[in-house]
């Protein structure tokens, strides 16, 4: 499955001008691809409306080639195939490591038990597997981030975006959960990846750069 934007351009009504100016962008199946660019460059805006968060001022997203619909259609192509790590920790503060991680599961209905596995299954490859039992209010930044990041590996999603997903952790933890996210590859995931690190981007197979809302290859 094949996800693109094609002369997208997006404006917020607090801004001057566009955010993103004509952006045309295609993610191929099991294809790994870094955006980076300075802060207020519009990576964030650009991630959004890949994951359908949001649509776009104008400009069109497709997937397989064909026009994304809206309403109930979108929430089901969303919630099924879509996975996002943001910047900010989007928790359930009161329940555990693990509820947390195999929340998209639960919301798809998956039973529990088996929702319980792959969230284990996820947590051990971000390396917070002896962490499963506890709430995540005792947790550090790092360690919230990883969460979202077993999150959206345990429901196997067929395209995973993710916001700054190194921004809290130290080198060795960053290799670890790249190593993770990379391997989603081999369940047919791609990876598209906001970053302002160098080693992120070097590890992905393609790097783009955002800039003044328009796109340029490194």
């Amino acid at each position: 499955m094949s996800l693109a934007v094609r002369d997208v351009t997006h404006t917020y009504r607090t801004n001057a001008g566009p955010v993103l100016h004509d952006v045309s962008l295609e993610l191929g199946d099991g294809e790994t691809v870094a955006i980076m660019g300075p802060s207020g460059s519009g990576k964030t805006t650009l991630l959004s409306i890949l994951g359908l968060l949001m649509p776009p001022t104008s400009g069109d997203v497709l997937l397989d080639g064909e026009g994304v619909p809206g309403g109930r259609v979108r929430r089901v192509l969303r919630s099924r195939d879509f996975a996002w790590v943001s910047q900010t920790t989007n928790v359930l503060a009161r329940r555990s490591v693990r509820d947390n991680a195999a929340l998209a599961l639960l919301g798809q209905g998956v039973q529990r038990s088996s929702a319980y596995v792959q969230a284990e299954k996820s947590l051990v490859m971000v390396g917070l597997s002896g962490l499963s039992r506890r709430t995540v209010q005792t947790l550090s930044g790092g360690e919230l981030q990883r969460v979202c990041i077993a999150r959206a590996l345990c429901g196997r999603p067929r395209f995973i975006l993710a916001d700054e997903p190194s921004g809290q952790l130290d080198s060795a933890t960053t290799s670890r959960v790249l190593d993770a996210l990379l391997a989603a590859r081999e369940q047919g995931s791609s990876l598209i990846v906001a970053t302002h690190d160098p080693e992120v981007a070097e590890r992905m197979d393609r790097v783009i750069e955002l800039r003044d809302g328009q796109l340029s290859v490194r």
